[in-house]
């Protein structure tokens, strides 16, 4: 089919879309890093199960070892360092603004790949990396002037801290350089292996890097108590489905049959789409400046297709 990379791009949208709510929610119940770790083991044994369906084993022996060291080091930077930001940019400042903020992660993707894979951009190409970031400047530093709530509204502006414009960039980093590792770590002679078995080892990947980081912090007593906290794992158990299980390889899957360009680009527009969350379920106050820095990123962001 012609559109199938395109097509799994915009499924990415749409499980990214909804997988940052539950995550949003589950991380305000237990904590925005005690969900990471849950959700990837979540998404892992939702992989075991699909492997065991589609290939007879729950893991992907026959990769070579050279594909599963890019793709865990893959986990380990967009898992656990890119994710573990996002998330709690997610309970910082929100989805809505911090999934703007991470539509820098394909200007950034551009960047990586002309610098380490030899890859070429247009003029045109950045232009637009400079458009995009102007209009993620645009929303993040036009302020509205009066975030108290409105006396006539029950709507008002989340407020958007310094530390949380740093984690959302954090995970837009960790976002790029991740998708760039996977896919050297997916590349196999002119062909691509398996996205949902390539994503399977991507979230071992961020288990591992989890598990380290818990043992340092002696974060395991609140990974504990967040387990116990049946909604929160109602929730990191949905949005695992959408995020890392189907959101992630339905990514890597968009990189088969289109560009890297192309699939970042198309992923770019979830600002766009979690307007409506932001406005209906958060009663966050949506400016003209937010609908315009949004429109002008992505705009931007359009521009790196050839």
């Amino acid at each position: 089919m012609i559109y199938t990379g395109e097509l799994a791009a915009l499924g990415t949208v749409l499980c990214w879309t909804l997988g940052s709510q539950f995550f949003e929610a589950a991380g305000k119940r237990a904590g925005s890093l005690s969900i990471n770790l849950v959700r990837l083991m979540i998404a892992f044994f939702l992989f075991c199960i699909t492997l065991a369906v589609t290939r007879g084993e729950i893991i992907p022996t026959d990769f070579p070892p050279e594909a599963w060291k890019w793709l865990i080091i893959s986990g380990l930077i967009g898992f656990s360092f890119g994710d573990m930001c996002l998330f709690a940019a997610f309970v910082e400042i929100g989805p809505r603004v911090s999934m703007l903020i991470m539509t820098l992660a394909a200007p950034l993707t551009a960047l990586i790949g002309w610098a380490f894979l030899e890859e070429t951009y247009s003029p045109r190409q950045w232009l637009g990396v400079t458009v995009t970031l102007v209009g993620v400047s645009w929303v993040v530093l036009k302020r509205n002037g009066n975030n108290q709530k409105s006396k006539n509204s029950k709507l008002w502006d989340r407020d958007i801290t310094v530390r949380g414009i740093l984690l959302a960039t954090g995970g837009a980093v960790g976002q790029a350089v991740g998708y760039i590792f996977s896919k050297v770590g997916m590349m196999n002679g002119g062909s691509y292996l398996d996205p949902f078995a390539s994503t399977q080892i991507r979230s071992i990947g961020g288990i591992i890097g989890f598990t380290v980081l818990f043992f340092i912090l002696r974060w395991w007593p609140k990974v504990l108590q967040a387990v116990r906290d049946i909604p929160a794992m109602g929730f990191t158990a949905a949005g695992a489905f959408f995020g890392p299980y189907l959101g992630v390889s339905l990514s890597l899957l968009a990189l088969h049959y289109t560009t890297t360009g192309v699939a970042s680009t198309i992923m770019s527009i979830i600002p766009v789409t979690l307007i409506p969350f932001a406005i209906f379920l958060h009663k966050e106050r949506v400016n003209i400046h937010g609908f315009l820095g949004a429109f002008v990123a992505i705009g931007g962001v359009l521009m790196l297709i050839n």
